[in-house]
């Protein structure tokens, strides 16, 4: 019955050699589907084909660095491999094919350096640097966080709790000083990160970071590391890269959400009052802190790609990524996943032209031999110790693609598998999770899902 509960009257019959409405619907819909059948086989075949473009060079992993540089690296976290029955085995694993070591001066395994003004305490920190240099790493520190009497604690006090409270403006040359402490300490160490994510510096009042307190308290302690020594390369900002799918946003956007205006308003300042610098580092998720990571996990990945391209508008300097995080928070991924998707996301920076990615290495737990995500399981542990999937993926691209080494234009004919290659190797990814059968330039090559192959340039 319609609304006002008539019956509706039959409709007309129509006209002879007419087409009844339902059987013209059908009629369109089967081409329609026909169009289509068509349309998916061609895209099929379309993968299967090789992609045949001249093998030139299409620039340089890491510039503008070169060798030595591994480009790839991690940083160490609390309960790091340092310590523990197993620590000899994770050694092993990483002089055997060693990169990019990053330590921060206090916390993640650090203890307070300087707990009552003058008087210093690097047991931790001594171990750890030494570790990096026994294990053949090339050895970065984060300048973060501060003693608390820098804080407005007392002297003697240490609250982990406050860890990421910022020091107060007028300790800042103090901090500098403790800085310049630890370059003449470690006077290997040639490269420094001031500070981690702005922690301490986000200005509840006005919405925003603080990025005038930050910058100041940087020139301090750049002009502090280069009186040390002007061959230290010092940088930051060190800024968290957040972003959201709803929302004004900012200009940089994409189908992954834009990234917050305070972020991009921080790392312009500092470029515009720094004292100098010799990178720009930032860090960030390709989770939304709305959406989650949107609208999927490879699309997110698009997200570091348009950062990197803002920052080389924006600056010559090299484009380090002290931290970087891929994985949703809800959705835990197989190791295979979670290995195929970091590849994926180092090829993406590698092509963008950044110089430096450190991995952040999860905290292994006491007697956990699993640890998903972790470099290595545990080495509290005489079993423990052994190397992760993840360790292996960073290994082999500080092995195959150190700064310096060509890239060479070699594409897959899927639009589901990244490819990076050079000279003499070719990495391939399937970013699905799905078997794919597809051409990695002449080669043909059938791919499991999520699978990360290693191949001969040429190779059959």
């Amino acid at each position: 019955m319609n609304p006002v509960g008539h019956h509706r009257p039959a409709p007309a019959p129509p006209p002879p050699g007419r087409l009844r409405p339902r059987r013209w619907l059908a009629a369109v819909a089967f081409l329609a589907l026909l169009a289509l059948a068509g349309t998916v086989a061609y895209v099929l075949l379309r993968e299967d084909r090789p992609v045949r473009v001249p093998p030139k060079e299409i620039g340089k992993i890491g510039a503008p660095y070169g060798a030595p540089w591994t480009v790839w690296g991690f940083t160490h976290t609390d309960r790091s491999a340092d310590v523990g029955p197993a620590s000899a085995r994770v050694a092993r694993a990483l002089d055997d094919r060693p990169m990019i070591q990053n330590q921060h001066i206090m916390g993640w395994g650090a203890y307070n350096p300087e707990p009552v003004p003058g008087r210093y305490d690097f047991t931790a920190l001594d171990r750890r640097m030494d570790y990096i240099r026994r294990t053949g790493g090339t050895p970065v520190i984060t300048l973060c966080c501060a003693p608390d009497w820098m804080k407005g604690g007392r002297p003697g006090d240490t609250d982990w709790r406050k860890l990421e409270v910022a020091p107060l403006p007028q300790h800042y040359d103090d901090f500098a000083r403790l800085a310049a402490t630890v370059a003449r300490r470690y006077p290997y160490v040639r490269h420094f990160a001031v500070w981690n994510e702005l922690k301490g510096f986000y200005d509840r009042r006005n919405g925003r970071w603080n990025h005038e307190g930050y910058t100041q308290l940087y020139n301090q302690v750049y002009d502090a590391l280069k009186a040390v020594n002007p061959a230290i390369h010092v940088g930051g900002p060190y800024v968290p890269m957040y972003s959201h799918v709803g929302g004004t946003g900012s200009a940089l956007r994409g189908e992954w959400g834009s990234v917050d205006q305070i972020a991009l308003d921080a790392v312009e300042y500092w470029l515009a009052h720094k004292r100098g610098a010799d990178f720009v580092t930032v860090d960030g998720p390709t989770a939304s802190d709305d959406r989650d990571v949107h609208p999927d996990e490879v699309t997110a990945l698009d997200k570091f790609v348009a950062i990197n391209k803002w920052l080389r508008a924006r600056t010559d300097l090299p484009i380090w990524w002290n931290e970087y995080y891929i994985e949703p928070h809800g959705d835990p991924w197989s190791e295979d996943k979670r290995a195929a998707m970091h590849a994926a996301a180092l090829i993406d920076y590698a092509r963008a032209g950044v110089s430096t990615v450190l991995y952040w290495n999860r905290i292994p737990l006491d007697g956990d031999r699993t640890c998903k995500g972790c470099l290595w399981v545990t080495t509290s542990v005489r079993d423990g110790g052994t190397p992760g999937r993840m360790l292996g993926v960073l290994q082999s691209f500080a092995q195959w693609f150190p700064a310096g080494t060509p890239m060479i234009d070699v594409r897959a004919s899927s639009r589901r598998v990244r490819v990076l290659a050079q000279p003499r190797k070719i990495v391939a990814v399937n970013t699905s999770g799905h078997q794919v059968h597809t051409h990695v330039g002449d080669t043909e090559i059938t791919l499991a899902p999520y699978e990360v192959r290693w191949l001969d340039r040429n190779s059959r």
